[in-house]
């Protein structure tokens, strides 16, 4: 999407490109952990309703192909996540 492609272009003009991004990034390094796609995920995001600006959060687990990718590369997640 817009976002996605926003998001991509940022990180690599900041110096932070993702992982796995064949366009903007790293993509060799996503296929030495095992991905097929760019390491792009929110755990958590909070924002004020368009409608009436109430507070609203939603959380989304760690995929498992970030979890496995994460094994692979020697690291882990906190507990809670």
């Amino acid at each position: 999407t817009g976002r996605t492609h926003q998001i991509r272009a940022h990180m690599r003009f900041i110096q932070h490109p993702l992982v796995g991004d064949e366009v903007y990034g790293r993509a060799a390094s996503g296929t030495r952990l095992g991905l097929d796609r760019p390491w792009l995920h929110a755990r958590r995001l909070t924002f004020a309703h368009p409608a009436d600006g109430r507070k609203v959060s939603v959380e989304a687990a760690i995929p498992e192909d970030l979890r496995k990718a994460l094994n692979k590369a020697g690291l882990s997640l906190p507990k809670d996540t």
